[in-house]
């Protein structure tokens, strides 16, 4: 059997202030006056010294879209030698990052790249990069699952469907030490509101400071789950940074917790599986079936059913606008799966609702699936049913309608069945 081995990084890529900052239609093109805590990107390598096995990139960033994936997924291809499909890029989603990463991400929404932010990016990326060959070290794994509390929860209902289980992927080194932690949750890093201008990877890097506090050697990485009507609106007390630790350490103890528990994992080398699907972008409504939905506001918004009520009301307003974008019919959507034996993660360029993540989580051929969206692209909300007939804010601005969430879902899990065979012994 193949040695495993093992290469990671971490990287400071935080922006000077005075650049608009991503997140909310509320705060418009604010820009950033300060920076709290740092943005980074995360490489976590696993391979074998025949094999390039996956590189996983995980950037404190709102979204990554398909031009952002392409730079860097080639910058790794480049440095390291490895093909560029076997690099998986990821967003945190945190709602403090910069407007200028990515293209202007829906019509409705204001934005567009900053090339000078994206080179200083890149240029900060490569560097990291530049460290993984000189790292790569054996290594043994481990796995849990924990189920996390007081993190997240639905956003649109408390009891309404949620993941809240974390996934851990432990890396250890000489001596049992762990060097590498890969540790997955679904929830909007939103405790951070709109009057925030500062820079900050908000509740995932209080997470991962919490974990290097306890774990020095280990690097952090962060993968967002299917998050899109996720997040801690119910169970937040502030909107404050203080809060933002809070809700980090107490994912970061539940982990903790949990790798006391963990499962040994085979020293098999990482596979990547992908396909492309193809889905059909939704007919808008005339402007006359929206005027109710325009009335929505009133509540106040620093409430959980003002929120929702103000959020509706972004909503509708976010459909309306699609009338004139001239949008194509279909819409091309990057998927893939990494395998390592038992353990399968899937990952969407959407974000999509917990109940459909729930779906190909319960139907994988895999005994350990997790569902990971805002990866390798951007293409906005994908909700479920209910959603739509609810008409909530995250349907009203999706640029899909219920069906394709059930293809999206089926299309996963046809992917995932087809890593699981390939991965049979003959």
């Amino acid at each position: 059997m193949a040695e495993l081995l093992f290469a990671g990084t971490r990287a400071n890529v935080t922006p000077p202030a005075g650049f608009p900052m991503g997140g909310y239609v509320a705060r418009g093109t604010s820009k950033a006056t300060h920076s709290h805590d740092a943005l980074e990107v995360s490489a976590f390598w696993l391979s074998t010294a025949d094999d390039p096995g996956v590189l996983w990139l995980s950037l404190d960033s709102l979204a990554v879209d398909a031009e952002l994936v392409g730079l860097l997924a080639s910058s790794a291809s480049t440095r390291l030698g490895i093909p560029a499909d076997r690099v998986v890029v990821c967003a945190s989603h945190t709602h403090a990052a910069p407007m200028g990463w990515t293209r202007r991400l829906h019509p409705s929404l204001p934005g567009g790249r900053d090339d000078g932010l994206v080179a200083t990016l890149l240029v900060r990326v490569d560097s990291a990069l530049a460290e993984l060959p000189g790292l790569r070290r054996p290594v043994t794994l481990s796995w849990c699952d924990v189920s996390t509390s007081g993190v997240g929860t639905n956003r649109n209902r408390p009891d309404g469907p949620h993941d809240n289980t974390t996934g851990v992927l432990a890396v250890r080194g000489a001596g049992d030490s762990i060097d590498g932690l890969l540790f997955d949750y679904a929830s909007h890093p939103t405790v951070l509101g709109p009057e925030n201008l500062a820079w900050s990877a908000d509740w995932p890097g209080a997470a991962r400071a919490a974990l290097s506090k306890a774990l020095p050697a280990a690097v952090i990485g962060f993968l967002q789950g299917a998050a899109g009507d996720a997040s801690p609106r119910f169970i937040r007390q502030s909107r404050e940074h203080g809060e933002v630790d809070r809700i980090g350490g107490l994912l970061a103890t539940t982990i903790l917790t949990g790798l006391a528990h963990g499962s040994p994992l085979p020293a098999v080398v990482p596979s990547v599986h992908r396909k492309t699907v193809t889905l059909p972008v939704r007919q808008v409504p005339p402007a006359t079936a929206m005027h109710p939905l325009m009335a929505c506001a009133g509540l106040a918004a620093d409430t959980p059913a003002g929120r929702i009520n103000q959020t509706r009301l972004e909503g509708a307003r976010a459909l309306a606008a699609l009338a004139p974008a001239d949008l194509p019919a279909t819409l091309d959507l990057p998927l893939s799966v990494v395998t390592l034996g038992e353990v399968a993660w899937v990952h969407l360029p959407v974000e999509l609702f917990g109940s459909l993540g729930l779906r190909i989580r319960a139907t994988s051929p895999f005994p350990v699936t997790r569902v990971v969206g805002y990866s390798d692209g951007y293409f906005g909300y994908v909700a479920d049913a209910d959603g739509h007939e609810r008409q909530l804010y995250e349907a009203l601005v999706s640029l899909f309608d219920a069906d394709a969430g059930e293809l999206l879902v089926e299309q996963s899990v046809q992917l995932l069945h087809s890593a699981r065979l390939s991965a049979a012994p003959a």
